[in-house]
């Protein structure tokens, strides 16, 4: 008789904790290669919250290994380029993005993150696949099967249990123990606005001032993304009704069209977030638990790679998954394919946070002298590296 443990990879149910983009990403690769999954979400619905996400080249073609890169595309609007600018909007580096995606044949497109998970969520399965209103709390593994304990009070067993539940994972929480993240020295705004007529299509940028940035996305159906961080102590707060008059008196005297995106943000869609990350693990599985996304790494968004690298976990996950062999063997595929990787980029993107939000203008000035004196091809064989890396 066949040992559970190395039971034909088609028969494996996979239970997953979170609808976010890397637990979504994970059903349907798991879906395309044959395999059974049950994802457990704590929201009663999806609803049209969040601001906006770049689907990087690297991730991209993730998404193509399993038939859904043309449908995130159609979703957003790709890029044509990407600069940095100073708050008086001159410019200290670009990326001429529409020549790489040429080049690497892979798509760089921004989109609303609801709409990214629309699309995640139409190609996840059957409609059972999704189990909406449920968290989950706590796990059993018997070494044969887990088991999953739920907020309803009831529990779901499978194969296997994901922890996709993102930075204060409950799943990470059973494996590691508490753990404290770790706060990066400033706080984010993220808003969406309709305001494409302002932004030129397809161009994205980031502009630095002192302990401070602003960058501005286009994400296609009439609407850009922004987003601002400045250095700020943890679990500050702006006043009731305050959010935009703060940014608007932060932002003050930078280039255009900042000030106007900020008069036309309707309030309700503007959040505040102080950013967090957490010290890399060495390990992000014990028996048949393991973590992904944000669960596993989570990192600052100053590469802008947090999701991708969610989507990127997802796609090698159910590829492993899907192999001969226990699972177990799995689990270990997976994390020697991606552990270093993402781990590395939680330290990249931490220090190159700590580089923008410098406030010494001494630090600043030679900072921006380094930018602009930076070969133009320097930043484009850095995004080449990243696609050419992943896996």
């Amino acid at each position: 008789m066949t040992s559970p443990s190395v039971a034909s990879p088609s028969s494996r149910h996979v239970l997953i904790a979170g609808a976010g983009i890397g637990g979504l990403t994970l059903a349907c690769a798991l879906r395309r290669a044959g395999l059974r999954a049950t994802v457990l979400e704590r929201a009663d619905a999806f609803r049209q919250v969040g601001a906006g996400i770049i689907v990087q080249m690297n991730a991209s073609l993730a998404l193509r290994r399993i038939g859904l890169c043309d449908a995130v595309v159609a979703a957003g609007e790709r890029s044509v380029d990407s600069v940095v600018l100073d708050m008086a909007g001159a410019q200290l580096t670009r990326v001429d993005v529409a020549s790489l995606q040429r080049e690497l044949d892979a798509p760089m497109v921004a989109l609303h993150r609801a709409r990214l998970q629309s699309v995640l969520h139409a190609h996840a399965g059957p409609e059972d696949t999704v189990r909406l209103g449920v968290a989950v709390t706590g796990f059993q593994d018997d070494g044969a099967r887990v088991t999953a304990s739920l907020s309803d009070g009831t529990s779901v067993s499978g194969d296997v249990l994901v922890g996709a539940d993102g930075l204060r994972s409950a799943v990470r929480t059973g494996l590691w123990g508490e753990q404290p993240t770790r706060y990066s020295g400033y706080t984010s705004w993220r808003g969406v606005c309709p305001a494409a007529d302002l932004v030129s299509p397809g161009h994205f940028s980031e502009s630095w001032g002192p302990g401070a940035r602003f960058g501005i996305v286009p994400i296609g159906h009439g609407e850009v993304y922004w987003y601002a961080t400045l250095n700020a102590p943890a679990g500050a707060e702006d006043a009731p009704g305050q959010t935009l008059a703060v940014l608007r008196e932060r932002f003050s005297g930078w280039h255009a069209p900042i000030a106007a995106l900020l008069d036309v943000t309707p309030p309700e869609r503007v959040m505040r977030t102080d950013i967090h990350d957490r010290p890399p693990l060495r390990r992000w599985s014990r028996g048949r638990v393991t973590l992904l996304g944000d669960a596993a790494h989570p990192m600052t968004p100053n590469m802008g790679q947090g999701g991708c690298q969610a989507i990127e976990d997802a796609v090698v996950l159910a590829e492993c998954l899907a192999a001969p062999g226990a699972v177990e063997d799995a689990l270990h595929a997976y994390e020697a394919r991606r552990l270093t990787r993402a781990n590395q980029m939680v330290e990249r993107s931490r220090q190159m946070g700590r580089v923008g939000q410098w406030e010494n203008g001494a630090a600043r000035f030679v900072r921006d002298a380094l930018l602009r004196r930076m070969p133009v091809s320097m930043a484009a064989q850095q995004l080449r590296d990243m696609v050419k890396a992943a896996q």
